[in-house]
């Protein structure tokens, strides 16, 4: 139990420290969001139903 608390505590802050300045870049402000995502979005929830169907079938 110890050991783990201890890798906890060292690993935590590091992924913090790696985390927190690939958070800060955000999105440029004119980022598009045209048809071709939209088909994306369309397609894969299109393929989880059918694939939820399929399975309760």
């Amino acid at each position: 139990m110890k050991d783990k608390i201890i890798k906890i505590a060292t690993i935590l802050p590091v992924m913090l420290l790696v985390v927190a300045p690939a958070m800060a870049q955000g999105a440029p402000p004119a980022t598009p969001i045209d048809g071709g995502l939209s088909l994306l979005l369309i397609a894969g929830g299109a393929y989880g139903a059918k694939k939820i169907y399929d399975k309760r079938k």
